[in-house]
């Protein structure tokens, strides 16, 4: 056992001896010790990003506290079982400083835990190489991922790339930006669990805070990645607001069969962390675990889970 072992099972052993109630008054006394400067800024992102629960202490509003403390106790053991899955101790250590972020605000193991050195979703200790990719990018935007893929990987490293968003005005400016490339497919629709139609409201702060549901102003077209693309799948990055489990079931029949790499935003839900790597592992054993932060310096936001298929 090493260092970092042994900070993350003293942890567990700490949130195993409490109970929910005991977990929450603890968290709760650490935050009110914090800074009035860092309190502001987290009750301001809490505000803005509704995805975690709302934190307000002039309100005596602690909900997004309450909700980690009910994750740390009821996936306790699915938190050792993703650690001892990891491939590395960068992704060990990742999870250790999430865990200690959530519990007791150490942002110093945070902030260490970020990768400066590689493009967002393209960490090339993980992935050194990409050749005749079928990429699938769920939750495009306007085509930043697409952008890094040919900067990391050139423009002949894929065959064919298929780009989701939700947001038409998005679509549209993807396809200005890659007008001069060939084989770039995009389609204004949600991936989901099912094709129908889902509801988009739109956040007037960040379209990374838009919210789909089964009401709303504007209706988009929903399919299933199994039912819409028919070709064999080498790659999936997914990032869309917290919706990527009902994505992932929607392309189980693409993850059994084809073994595609997955790049999936897990930090929009607290049980995300977890509950994605299982769920790609109940499809498909034959993976390895990576995971990764990309830039939450004060509350672990921008991390991504990597599954990658064993040799």
């Amino acid at each position: 056992m090493n260092i970092v072992d042994l900070k993350f099972y003293n942890l567990i052993n700490n949130i195993s001896s409490k109970n929910i109630d005991n977990l929450y008054s603890e968290t709760i006394f650490k935050y009110k010790s914090l800074p009035n400067n860092i309190k502001k800024i987290l009750e301001s992102y809490f505000h803005k990003y509704q995805f975690w629960g709302s934190l307000n202490e002039d309100q005596n509003n602690f909900t997004e506290i309450r909700k980690k403390c009910e994750v740390l106790k009821n996936f306790t053991d699915d938190f050792i079982w993703l650690y001892e899955k990891f491939e590395d101790y960068s992704s060990r250590f990742l999870l250790y400083a999430i865990l200690n972020n959530w519990l007791n605000y150490d942002f110093d193991c945070l902030n260490k835990s970020i990768n400066y050195k590689y493009n967002y979703y393209f960490d090339l200790d993980i992935l050194p190489k990409l050749k005749d990719e079928v990429f699938v990018d769920v939750g495009c935007y306007v085509g930043d991922t697409v952008e890094d893929l040919i900067f990391n990987y050139s423009k002949f490293c894929y065959k064919k790339i298929y780009c989701y968003d939700i947001t038409s005005s998005n679509i549209e400016k993807l396809k200005n930006n890659f007008l001069n490339f060939e084989n770039i497919v995009c389609r204004n629709k949600a991936v989901s669990d099912r094709n129908g139609y889902i509801y988009l409201n739109e956040n007037q702060n960040s379209s990374s805070a838009n919210k789909t549901g089964t009401k709303g102003k504007i209706k988009v077209p929903s399919i299933t990645l199994d039912k819409d693309i028919k070709e064999k799948i080498t790659t999936i990055k997914m990032d869309i607001e917290g919706d990527e489990e009902k994505a992932l079931i929607g392309c189980k029949n693409h993850i059994i069969k084809d073994n595609p790499k997955l790049l999936i935003s897990v930090y929009h839900k607290n049980e995300h962390f977890v509950s994605i790597a299982k769920l790609i592992d109940g499809f498909n054993p034959c993976y390895k675990y990576y995971l990764r932060n990309y830039g939450g310096k004060l509350y672990p936001t921008e991390i991504i889970l990597y599954a990658i298929p064993k040799d």
